[in-house]
């Protein structure tokens, strides 16, 4: 479990498949201390087990060819930049938000602009993330915790304020390129519990008596 707080940025420094599985590695801008090998990290929002840590101080993963398929890591060139967090402690502060770490779908950035001091990022949304985005909602891309703004049919709008432009590695993403994007979690329990007790995402509505069947009251 992770929060969407990046901790370090890194650079992609290598990527070798084989069959249905690879390596992945990285090499990150501000080393990481007591690193175990098995341990879990978010490269770009998507949970990846460290198997080493290589002379130079790059860290090497194991990665599936499916994961390469379904996320940005597999088109990513080498020398691009990528956000890193290491797995929530217990005890540790949740400044974000709930993150699994298991990618829903990759959108691609549509539009940047500049508004006062903040960025402004246009994403389309994929059908299967569209039931999760609620406006001032959770959203994570490329593993960064970020608030949804604006939500239209196919497209969701974020703000990146001077601190997470300058910490994360979403600057470094440009109008045509793929993110990583997973929807928050707890509405997706939420939906699937409506479901559960037959509620449809379309035209039935939602009601207290819905919501207290369904064990959320």
């Amino acid at each position: 479990m992770f929060t969407g707080l990046i901790e370090t940025t890194a650079k992609l420094t290598g990527r070798t498949i084989s069959g249905k599985s690879g390596k992945l590695t990285v090499k990150p801008d501000n080393k990481f201390t007591e690193l175990q090998r098995g341990e879990s990290i978010a490269v770009n929002g998507a949970c990846l087990t460290l198997e080493q840590k290589l002379t130079g101080g790059e860290l090497e993963f194991h990665v599936l060819a499916e994961t390469l398929k379904r996320t940005n890591l597999g088109e990513l060139p080498v020398g691009a930049k990528i956000n890193l967090e290491r797995a929530l402690a217990i005890g540790d502060r949740l400044g974000g938000h709930l993150v699994t770490g298991h990618i829903d779908t990759v959108g691609r950035v549509i539009d940047i602009n500049c508004q006062d001091n903040d960025y402004v990022y246009k994403v389309s949304a994929p059908a299967e993330i569209l039931p999760f985005l609620v406006q001032k909602g959770s959203i994570a891309i490329d593993g960064t915790s970020l608030t949804l703004v604006e939500i239209g049919e196919d497209y969701f709008t974020i703000h990146l304020i001077p601190v997470t432009s300058e910490d994360t590695a979403l600057l470094a993403r440009h109008p045509g390129d793929n993110v990583n994007l997973e929807a928050d979690l707890l509405g997706k329990y939420v939906k699937r519990q409506l479901e559960m007790v037959g509620v449809s995402s379309g035209t039935d509505s939602v009601t207290m008596n819905t919501l207290r069947n369904a064990g959320w009251l």
